[in-house]
C-alpha cells in the first residue's frame, strides 16, 4: 500500500514519522528544483529536513524514491487546486455542455486561481523549479506528474474551451490556445526577477497578483471576444 503524500499528511494529525515524511519530502522539493537531483546529496536533504540520514531510506528507500513521492506531493497538491478551479477532470456532463456562459465564467476563475496560486504562493516556486529541472531532463517523476498534472488538466481546460466556444477540444487550435492561457501565468512565476525589476515592484503579493489576474483575464476577454466576432 502506498504511503500518504505530505499534503494529505497536513490534512489530518500527523505522527511523527508523518511529520518526518512530509518534511524530507518538502526539503527535496527544495533542493532537487534548486541544484538537480544529481547536485543533491542524501545528507543535504535530511539537513534541511532536521532529520536523520538514515529515515530517507527507511521511508523512500533512497534518494530515487524521495524523488518519486517529491512528484507525487505536486500532483496532490495541483490535482485539489486544479479540482476547485475546474471541477473533476473528467468529460463534463450534459448540462455543463449546454451553458456557454458558465464555461466562460469557468475559465475565468481557473485563471484566477492559476495567478493566486502559481504567482502569489511562496511554495509554488518550489514546484516550478522541480518542474522545470523535470521537463529539462525528464524521468519517471516527470511521467508522475503528466499523467497525474499536465494532461488531465490539459484536456478538462480544453473541455470547458469547446464549451465556451463551441470550438472542438481536441482539435490543434484549442489544444495550443489552452497552452497560451497556462503559459501566461506561468511566466510571471519563472520570469518574477524580471517582472519585478520592470514594473518597479519589491515584491510579488497579493496586490501585485490582483494586477496580474486582471492582466491575464483581459486577454483571455479579448480572445473569446475576437471568436465570438468571428462567429457572428
Amino acid at each position: 500500500m502506498s504511503k500518504p503524500t505530505n499534503a494529505k499528511i497536513l490534512r489530518r494529525e500527523a505522527s511523527p514519522a508523518d511529520m518526518t515524511r512530509a518534511a524530507l519530502v518538502r526539503a527535496a522539493l527544495k533542493l532537487f528544483g534548486r541544484q538537480g537531483f544529481d547536485g543533491t546529496s542524501t545528507r543535504e536533504i535530511a539537513a534541511e529536513a532536521k532529520a536523520n540520514i538514515g529515515s530517507i531510506a527507511y521511508h523512500f528507500g533512497g534518494k530515487g524514491g524521495l524523488r518519486a513521492a517529491a512528484a507525487d506531493y505536486i500532483v496532490d497538491t495541483i490535482q485539489t487546486i486544479a479540482g476547485q478551479a475546474i471541477g473533476n477532470l473528467q468529460a463534463p456532463s450534459d448540462s455543463e455542455a449546454g451553458d456557454p456562459e458558465a464555461a466562460r465564467a469557468q475559465l475565468f476563475t481557473a485563471l484566477e486561481r492559476m495567478v493566486a496560486f502559481i504567482v502569489a504562493r511562496p511554495e509554488a516556486g518550489e514546484i516550478v523549479q522541480f518542474v522545470l529541472r523535470e521537463l529539462s531532463h525528464p524521468t519517471a517523476a516527470l511521467d508522475r506528474i503528466y499523467d497525474g498534472v499536465f494532461e488531465p488538466t490539459h484536456r478538462r481546460l480544453c473541455l470547458i474551451w469547446e464549451q465556451a466556444t463551441g470550438e472542438p477540444a481536441e482539435s490543434e487550435a484549442t489544444r495550443l490556445t489552452v497552452f497560451t492561457l497556462i503559459g501566461q501565468v506561468v511566466y510571471f512565476r519563472i520570469g518574477r526577477e524580471a517582472v519585478m525589476r520592470r514594473m518597479g515592484w519589491r515584491a510579488i503579493g497579493d496586490a501585485e497578483a490582483t494586477k496580474i489576474a486582471t492582466a491575464v483575464t483581459d486577454n483571455l476577454g479579448a480572445i473569446l471576444a475576437a471568436r465570438k466576432d468571428r462567429r457572428s
